[in-house]
């Protein structure tokens, strides 16, 4: 280092002189305010005015008020019914409202609304609500059955002394309470019970014939059996109009085929009834008698086969309540049946041909007896009018379709309605019994066909047959191996039974399709229209 160079300064501690006394009696100062403060917060803390959190944390519920939670509450629900399945059947979702106890309908209350209502009270009572309600269901029948069985089994041998009539009987179950009474049946007459004895003994062979039929048809190979099938669905793909006539002036209503597949009688709205030669389509009669709408036509099970022409042939009923028979050697009625005073809708003969059924808009049916020429049967049972009527090929059911959506098939020889047929949303318009005795089909104004298993007692198939009213069905009278259904889309159409698959679609009627009827033989099928003509189809 040069002598040049300046040495580095260093700096010197301040040295204070005198006393300290104000600097302690600051810092004194300053820790009795930290005390002061403390104090205050304990005093604020003894007084509840202060929370200190022991380091516990509140969840975020906790803190979510009563709306919030409310909300919360209606966004589950809404969830939860997005996810209940309800019913589209408008009588079931009546059944399970009853069924929970709310009120089956409100004012001004329309079908979806209904189905919403009913899928909002399940999401907050929980669709188990409706199976527990089912099974409260079934514990009270059984109990109404087990009460029914000790009246029957506990009070009749009190009587063992005396024989057991049927007036004892009445006596007897007259204990029972309101709630255990069901069906009501009124005493008929003498010639009733003597048709339903009349009737067990003509359907009993006739379901044995017919049994044994099924017996020999199943015993044909599977492969025989096929080939048939597949030939006759060719021949029905190959159905052509080949005839086309001008029936008459107004509407035509009805046509059926006469036994032997020779004749083919139409109904019309003008009131005349006409019978045309087939295949030709000429004129062979006109039959008049009736002043308004004809409903229906329709021959005798034996009319052309076996009757003389001087009998009754045919029986006819129109919108003003009339009936009358007619033979095939006179224009004019041989008699009327007198009886109804609103519209009868179809009239429908027994197969044997001694009983006549009339369907009537004043909610009943009614069964007459030719050979003793009186009613025997005056049967009620829908809430609306009774539109269609059909015999079973046995004679020993009839079945019923009414304007309440509801069809019923009725024990011809018990008086009891066995099978309660539930599902459409409509009008029933059109039912018909198969050939093999335990299908059958009903026509609707939902536009549906829906076929029924006697067997099963439920319906088994839905075909959504058409786009407007089902006004007829029809299965093949010899076999029943398809299915006809005629609409009000001016279209008849073949189905396949089984399978129900669409065979053949039979348009050329300028407007809705009223009736249809398919021959004896199974070569022609009929339809007859608004539009004033009946048409002939037939396999190229």
């Amino acid at each position: 280092m040069s002598d040049e160079e300046e040495a580095p300064v260093v700096k010197k501690p301040r040295i204070f002189y005198g006393s300290l006394e104000e600097k302690e009696r600051e810092r004194l100062a300053q820790e009795g305010n930290a005390s002061a403060g403390k104090d205050a917060v304990k005093a604020g803390i003894e007084a509840g005015n202060i929370n200190i959190c022991s380091g516990e944390s509140m969840e975020l519920e906790d803190r979510v008020s009563e709306r919030q939670a409310e909300v919360l509450a209606e966004f589950e629900r809404r969830k939860r019914a997005r996810q209940i399945t309800v019913s589209t059947d408008d009588a079931e979702v009546k059944a399970c409202l009853r069924a929970l106890g709310e009120p089956i309908t409100l004012f001004g209350e329309g079908p979806a609304e209904r189905r919403e209502r009913l899928r909002n009270i399940l999401s907050v009572v929980g669709p188990d609500a409706l199976k527990k309600s089912k099974k409260e269901d079934e514990k009270a029948k059984r109990s109404q059955e087990e009460v029914r069985e000790y009246f029957c089994f506990v009070c009749l041998p009190q009587h063992h002394d005396r024989e057991v009539t049927h007036d004892s009987v009445l006596l007897l179950f007259l204990p029972l309470p309101l709630q255990y009474q069901q069906t009501w049946y009124h005493e008929g007459p003498t010639s009733l019970k003597d048709a339903r004895l009349w009737l067990a003994h003509y359907s009993l062979p006739k379901a044995v014939q017919r049994l044994d039929a099924a017996r020999a048809y199943k015993e044909i190979p599977e492969s025989t059996r096929t080939v048939r099938q597949q030939e006759l669905h060719k021949t029905l793909r190959n159905l052509n109009n080949f005839c086309s006539q001008i029936g008459d002036d107004r509407p035509i209503s009805y046509c059926q085929f006469s036994p032997n597949s020779k004749l083919l009688a139409t109904a019309s709205w003008s009131g005349l009834c006409k019978l045309w030669a087939v295949p030709d389509c000429s004129l062979v009669r006109t039959l008049r008698g009736h002043n308004t709408n004809v409903g229906a036509i329709s021959f005798h099970p034996q009319a052309t086969l076996t009757l003389e022409e001087s009998d009754i042939n045919l029986a006819s009923c129109a919108a003003d309540g009339s009936v009358k028979l007619w033979s095939l050697e006179s224009d004019e009625p041989v008699a009327d049946i007198e009886g109804h005073s609103v519209r009868v809708a179809r009239v429908a003969w027994h197969p044997s041909g001694r009983f006549l059924g009339t369907t009537c808009y004043d909610n009943s049916w009614r069964l007459w007896d030719l050979e003793a020429q009186e009613e025997i049967l005056h049967q009620e049972g829908h809430s609306k009018g009774v539109h269609d009527l059909h015999f079973h090929p046995d004679g020993s059911l009839a079945g019923t379709g009414g304007l309440d959506a509801f069809g019923r098939v009725w024990d011809l020889r018990t008086g009891r309605c066995v099978m309660f047929l539930e599902g459409h949303l409509k009008e029933i318009y059109s039912i018909n019994f198969s050939p093999n005795g335990y299908h059958m089909a009903t026509g609707s104004g939902d536009n549906t066909c829906k076929v029924w298993d006697l067997r099963q007692r439920r319906c088994i198939y839905t075909i959504p047959a058409h786009q407007n009213l089902v006004s007829s069905v029809k299965f093949q009278p010899t076999n029943g191996h398809y299915l006809l259904t005629g609409a009000y889309d001016n279209t008849a159409k073949v189905w396949t039974h089984p399978g129900w698959s669409p065979l053949k679609t039979l348009a050329g009627h300028e407007g809705k399709v009223m009736g249809l009827d398919i021959s004896a033989d199974g070569l022609l099928i009929a339809t007859c229209s608004y539009d004033r003509t009946f048409k002939l189809w037939m396999s190229e």
